[in-house]
């Protein structure tokens, strides 16, 4: 289970473990697949609702990899301590082992991230992350603490 704030390299970690033979689950993948651009393919109003069901089909999805005993690594943010205990029970009654891994990033370095991002054209860039939506999602962020996870603090060139 990836957890941190968007910027924070969730789905650079999740794509090395894809390649080690995890199945990546991505919110933001499945919705570029089935829906496609956001604001262009499907109104932005939209995104909430096919933010739902991608989350709704990749859970079922999970319970089925567990059955086969398939690793997986989860490519979700887990921004509520709540929706991380959720999965964590999910997990576990699918026979499974969870592992929580915290992307700790400084808040200036994030922002240089999404910057660099937001000129990419792809699923995990599909919005524009402006300052004032990382201060927003900075502020109802859960820090994992005490939850058995991982902390991965990224390095950044920041010279504070």
């Amino acid at each position: 289970m990836m957890c941190g704030v968007a910027g924070s390299g969730k789905t650079t970690f999740s794509q090395r473990l894809e390649q080690r033979g995890f199945v990546r689950l991505s919110i933001d993948e499945e919705i570029w697949a089935t829906n496609g651009r956001y604001g262009i393919d499907y109104p932005i109003e939209m995104y909430e609702q096919l933010k739902v069901e991608a989350e709704l089909k990749l859970r079922n999805e999970l319970v089925n990899l567990l059955k086969e005993k398939r690793n997986v690594v989860i490519d979700f943010s887990f921004w509520q301590r709540k929706r991380r205990d959720e999965y964590k029970k999910l997990i576990e009654e699918g026979g499974g082992e969870w592992k929580l891994v915290y992307l700790k990033v400084h808040p200036n370095e994030l922002l240089k991230r999404l910057r660099i991002r937001s000129q990419r054209f792809d699923a995990n860039a599909a919005f524009t992350i402006t300052e004032e939506i990382l201060s927003s999602f900075l502020k109802g962020f859960e820090v994992p603490s005490g939850e058995g996870e991982i902390i991965i603090e990224a390095e950044n060139n920041q010279s504070d």
